[in-house]
């Protein structure tokens, strides 16, 4: 009895202990949620109707939920107040193309393959958990149309490609701006002027590159500064203008800064990560690539990426016409793409341009044993996410065979026609039509959203984080943009409707870092991006600051996603700095919800320089 009730008195005792301490933490709680925070600009809710009320999504979300945003953060110890700034020598990172990782890990890439060039991502332990600051100045970037031929030099304050590419009008330093006049290595007089030359060369009529719309994606490789890129969006052409991140280390940050469609990338081992028969035309203007080496596995992949009958434009410099060492190359080249049953269809100077066959019919008359060999059966030529290229030629479908062509009807119409190829992946023409509707509507949305903060050259840049058939790119027809479509890597045989769309895009794993600059878009669209994240078990905050890293100051996210997780990234928001403006609505459900999805629209603050100095 005695042992009884010493078991009782120690349990009452635990009682009033606990229920103490339960009090005390109450105290505090309540101490902390009375002290005062700063307040969150938001969109006007008179500015969208006298009732605050969205008629396609529904309502705005009330205060009281970004009041929660704040209580959150103080009783939430998960949630940073505040997320560090990386050191100023980081304000170009680019995590996965950083050569000091090479060397700090002590990989041995072969350098003769270009390998340093291609991603090394670092190790989870040596991410950089800190958010990218601007250079020192930095200022918002010049509008398109002008940023085409301007950009302020304290933005990307790297002047020497200026000075090596003087005699080849790359760029000119003018005061605070650099100008870029149009000149190419191949082209000193303009690239207008070139692509004219191009056009007269294959005899398309009104000079026109686009030759009735029937080129659409270009693959510029070797790219510079990308001026051949600008100057052919005035064709109604689109280029993916490639470099890698070379000893010309900031030409694609030029481009991007110029709001010209661009990417960081190299014909290295992999596959470039397009689908393939992606472009009407590839295009090499003295790109300084050895087209020949192991068996001429660089001219196929460009092989690999090219439609039916596309074409493949290579200027070699003149000062190297009489040049004995640049006869033998060609030489070699003119045996080799006669092999691949390419033919010359126009040669002038030192300008040539080569076909593709139409059909099979040419790779099936060759002699048995002749190089290079067709690919295997089962070699998908549509999966790209670091597969390495293979040295054989990529047969037609049996399809495009027997039609000679890709079946594409001439841009613009192919942007809402459909894709033959839609079969290829399950969809039907309906559900295609009908994912196009829904994403005009869901676009005419952000818009109206964001009315009362964006002005018409707002946006240039714009990427698409979770692309599915394009139809968010395919909504902003109207508008002065361009898109990057990101495949998520699981998904990345989407991509080549995106690109039978007659719009470009790229497979990436956001589990990793993007490969491009820090701030060159002004705006990303995440769709079911941050929950797709959680389920592969990678880290949503890892995911928020390489947004950030892309996002430009000044620049919008709007993520779509389930409500636990747009609940999630709202606590984020004030660390992020991205509390410059926010919208966030409650959305009906339409044909593509899979279940209630909410939209959270914020936008970037343009940190001062108290901020960045901290």
């Amino acid at each position: 009895m005695k042992q009884k009730r010493e078991k009782i008195r120690i349990s009452k005792l635990l009682k009033y202990v606990l229920m103490g301490f339960v009090g005390v933490l109450g105290l505090v709680c309540l101490y902390y949620r009375s002290t005062s925070v700063p307040g969150l600009r938001r969109s006007d809710e008179e500015s969208s109707g006298s009732d605050g009320s969205d008629p396609v999504l529904g309502g705005f979300a009330r205060s009281r939920d970004f009041d929660d945003l704040f209580e959150d953060q103080e009783l939430n110890p998960e949630v940073p107040k505040s997320i560090p700034i990386c050191d100023m020598k980081y304000s170009e990172l680019i995590p996965c193309l950083d050569r000091n990782l090479i060397y700090q890990l002590k990989l041995k890439p072969n350098l003769t393959l270009m390998e340093h060039y291609e991603r090394h991502c670092p190790p989870p332990e040596r991410r950089y958990n800190c958010l990218v600051p601007p250079p020192k100045g930095y200022k918002i970037p010049i509008r398109w149309p002008a940023s085409r031929d301007e950009v302020w030099k304290a933005n990307i304050p790297h002047t020497h490609l200026a000075e090596e590419k003087s005699d080849q009008h790359w760029m000119v330093v003018n005061g605070e701006k650099i100008n870029f006049p149009g000149g190419g290595t191949h082209f000193h007089d303009g690239a207008d002027k070139y692509i004219v030359a191009l056009s007269r060369m294959l005899k398309f009529p009104s000079d026109k590159l686009h030759n009735g719309g029937n080129i659409r994606n270009v693959l510029d490789v070797g790219c510079g500064v990308a001026s051949f890129g600008a100057y052919l969006l005035s064709h109604d052409i689109i280029a993916m203008s490639l470099a890698p991140n070379d000893v010309h280390e900031n030409q694609i940050q030029f481009a991007l800064e110029r709001g010209i469609p661009s990417t960081l990338g190299v014909l290295g081992t992999k596959r470039l990560p397009y689908p393939s028969r992606s472009f009407e035309l590839a295009h090499c203007s003295r790109c300084r690539i050895d087209w020949l080496q192991r068996d001429g596995i660089l001219l196929l992949e460009l092989d690999r990426l090219l439609r039916p009958g596309g074409y493949f434009v290579y200027s070699s410099p003149e000062a190297y016409a009489h040049d004995a060492e640049n006869r033998r190359i060609w030489n070699a080249m003119y045996d080799l793409l006669r092999r691949m049953c390419w033919k010359v269809v126009s040669k002038k100077d030192q300008t040539v341009i080569w076909a593709k066959p139409l059909s099979n019919s040419c790779y099936l008359k060759r002699s048995p044993g002749t190089r290079p060999p067709l690919c295997s059966s089962d070699d998908d030529p549509d999966l790209t996410w670091s597969v390495p290229m293979k040295a054989c030629i990529s047969p037609y479908s049996a399809k495009m065979h027997q039609e000679k062509g890709s079946g594409l009807v001439p841009w613009p119409k192919r942007l809402t026609a459909g894709s033959p190829r839609l079969e290829d992946i399950g969809v039907s023409p309906e559900q295609f039509h009908q994912d196009t509707s829904i994403w005009q509507a869901r676009v005419n949305d952000y818009w109206k959203q964001m009315k009362s903060v964006v002005q018409k050259n707002s946006f240039r840049n714009v990427m698409d984080m979770n692309s599915n058939l394009g139809g968010f790119a395919a909504a902003l027809k109207d508008k002065d943009v361009w898109v990057m479509n990101v495949a998520p890597a699981h998904m990345s045989a989407r991509l080549k409707i995106i690109y039978d769309r007659g719009l470009i895009g790229t497979v990436h794993d956001w589990c990793e870092a993007f490969s491009t600059y820090p701030r060159t878009y002004d705006l990303l669209h995440a769709w079911k991006v941050v929950s797709e994240i959680e389920e592969q078990g990678c880290g949503v905050e890892d995911l928020l600051i390489e947004m950030d890293r892309i996002l430009r100051p000044d620049g919008f996210v709007i993520i779509r996603d389930k409500s636990s997780v747009i609940n999630h990234v709202r606590k984020f928001v004030t660390a992020l700095r991205w509390d410059g403006w926010l919208s966030e609505v409650e959305p009906s459900f339409d044909g593509l919800s899979a279940s209630e999805e909410r939209v959270l629209i914020a936008r970037k603050k343009l940190w001062d320089e108290e901020v960045i100095a901290i």
